[in-house]
This record gives structure tokens, sequence and C-alpha cells, in this order.
């Protein structure tokens, strides 16, 4: 089984015509990208990443070969940029990954189960946690203090207040 994958960054656009990528990095500060060198694509390709501007990078493959031209940069639109899980470092005690939050039970503030947390989607107005549920529609939840109050990982519990807009409507046998 391969080891999970943490998306770090997405290629965007060509930048101009010498095989120069725009590139959204999904790290803090977003220059340190090119650390987590190498990088793998979703098909497990080998990439590095060189910065030439701000947000502006190369990509060479595995052979240390840069991308050609901008036919090149244009195949590699939308490609995400991964590191494995244990490359990363430890977070702090309080302190987690996005991807540490799939596959935590979601409880209500009294304890009762509501599903288990499947995937956090970031469609760039903020994130948000998906929650099936057995016998009920998916719910989808705003990742804020509100909504999240809680997240423990270490005992593998989320508790979950979904706001007062978001109707929980259960799913007909």
């Amino acid at each position: 089984m391969a080891p999970p994958l943490i998306l770090m960054g997405v290629v965007g656009k060509p930048h101009g015509v010498r095989g120069l990528v725009n590139v959204r990095s999904f790290t803090e500060e977003p220059s340190d990208l090119a650390r987590y060198s190498p990088l793998l694509d979703e098909r497990g390709k080998l990439w590095s990443l060189v910065w030439r501007g701000e947000g502006i990078a190369e990509l060479r493959d595995a052979d240390g070969k840069p991308l050609a031209d901008r036919t090149a940069a244009e195949r590699l639109v939308n490609m995400r940029l991964c590191v494995e899980r244990e490359r990363l470092p430890t977070p702090e005690a309080e302190d987690f990954y996005l991807a540490d939050l799939i596959g935590l039970e979601a409880v209500d503030p009294k304890g009762a189960a509501i599903g288990q947390v499947t995937a956090v989607h970031d469609y760039g107005a903020g994130t948000s946690l998906e929650i099936e549920r057995a016998g009920a529609a998916a719910l989808l939840v705003p990742f804020t203090k509100a909504a999240v109050p809680d997240v423990n990982v270490g005992k593998s519990k989320i508790t979950i207040v979904p706001p007062d807009e978001i109707e929980v409507r259960e799913v007909a046998p």
C-alpha cells in the first residue's frame, strides 16, 4: 500500500514561452514548497521545483530536465504536487494537518454520533468538512470555531455544531 500523500501545491497556467509555470503553494510560507522536492504528482512521477519569481517556478522531471516550452507547461495545468505524509514535520500538541481530520468520528456537543469526516474541501472561500452519515445525506460544515468547536485528533473525534443556516435533513429509508 502506498503511503498517504499530502497535497502541497498545484500547478497553474504557464508563464511565458520557456516552460515556466505559476504554482499555488499550500505551505505556510509559499517559498517553502521547494524544500519538499522531490514532489510527487497523482501518478507517482517525481518533480523538483525551483522558484524563478513570486509564484513562478521551473519544474524539473526526475532526470533533472526542465520543461521544454510553453506547450509542455500547458500539459501540467492543475497537476497536484504532493509529498508523503511522513516527510512533514510533526505538528505541535494542539496543531494538526487538515488531512488528519479525514476519518475522525464526528459527534454533536453531547457526544452523540453524527458520522465520519470523509473529506476536507477548500474552494477559496474557506475550508469545509464533509461528514458522511449512515442513512442520511452527507453534511457539509464550515470549518470554523463556531461549527467545529473541538478537534481531538488523539481521540479520533471532532465536535460538530452545524450553523442554523444548514438544514440537517434525514434521508428517507
